[in-house]
């Protein structure tokens, strides 16, 4: 009886095999995944890539690239969120000294800014729409 080594190396493409039973098995592993959070933004757009493009999704996992991608994306969204944010404060005139004189009147104004800038970024980067 001939005695087979448990794990073997081919050089033609660069793979280690173990043997399990009577077969050589390729011993496949994904890339280390990154340790970014994917955060609100990229948990959304994973659920939307998984429900209407699964193709794409299938592929940004076999290539081990999900994770990294979807940290781009919500680094992305976040920036952009804030910059937005920003930007519909100065146009409406959202100030501290707002904030000071009239809390509620700078909340209702900062909730609704927030909320008009999360409906951006959802149809900019989470759905890939154009805004209206």
């Amino acid at each position: 009886m001939i005695e087979l080594k448990k794990h073997i190396y081919d050089e033609s493409n660069g793979l280690w095999y173990e043997l399990v039973g009577d077969y050589y098995i390729p011993q496949l592993t994904l890339p280390a995944e990154t340790q970014r959070p994917i955060g609100k933004w990229g948990r959304m757009h994973r659920d939307y890539l998984k429900e209407n493009h699964p193709a794409q999704y299938a592929d940004l996992i076999l290539h081990g690239n999900m994770a990294a991608y979807l940290a781009d994306l919500n680094e992305q969204a976040q920036h952009r969120l804030e910059v937005i944010i920003n930007q519909m404060k100065a146009a409406e005139g959202v100030t501290e000294s707002m904030k000071v004189c009239d809390q509620m009147a700078w909340v209702r104004a900062m909730n609704s800014i927030r909320s008009r800038a999360e409906e951006i970024i959802l149809h900019e980067l989470v759905y890939g729409e154009d805004v209206v």
